[in-house]
């Protein structure tokens, strides 16, 4: 099947990813766009693993402050290299999270930051929900349940992205990841709403 110019400008703009790796996405999709954007997913989170053991002593700190004044996010994101901090694409993705941590207030950046306590508390909850549930399925809606809510309500990289509720945090992330060609991590942020303790 054929790919037209049209069909992989529409990916890349959609996707933010390179010319060539839209039309092979495309190719190996037989032209489904759908399919193309999880081809380029997928391989963006193999991309990622390969690289999350590459330093990084880099980055930028980006800062997001409402229009009131009333609500304001400092946030620290890494690179491998200088080149990389300096480019459009990092410092539009560091304050696309800065906005995103002032809209969300997650309570930390993944899953190994979550208090233990406060999950145990929740999977106490879990199994009093689930009590109906066949026992060989209560495993899986149990993680089901933790994935959809409650670590999309406190862990950022889980959390649904502001700009685009079809990806996740970490797949915009792995995307940058993917275009870059280097390891990226938010490392740590801080969100100051006036009159919160």
């Amino acid at each position: 099947m054929a790919i037209s110019a049209q069909q992989v400008k529409e990916l890349r703009e959609e996707t933010g990813l390179g010319m060539m790796d839209c039309k092979k996405a495309l190719t190996e999709a037989g032209g489904d766009k759908e399919k193309a954007k999880d081809i380029l997913r997928k391989k963006g989170l193999k991309a990622a693993e390969k690289r999350a053991g590459r330093s990084t002593g880099e980055g930028t700190i980006g800062a997001y402050v409402h229009f009131n004044g009333k609500l304001g996010v400092i946030v620290e994101v890494n690179c491998e290299s200088d080149f990389v901090a300096r480019s459009d694409d990092f410092k539009e993705f560091v304050q696309d999270v800065a906005m995103h941590i002032a809209s969300t207030s997650p309570d930390c950046i993944g899953r190994d930051e979550i208090d233990p306590e406060l999950l145990a508390k929740e999977k106490a909850i879990l199994v009093e929900e689930l009590k109906k549930v066949p026992e060989q399925a209560r495993e899986k809606a149990m993680e089901g349940k933790l994935v959809k809510g409650f670590y999309a309500q406190h862990c950022l990289l889980d959390q649904p992205f502001v700009k685009d509720d079809k990806k996740s945090v970490a797949d915009v992330l792995n995307a940058l990841i993917a275009k870059t060609g280097e390891n990226c991590k938010i490392r740590r942020f801080t969100r100051l709403q006036l009159g919160e303790e």
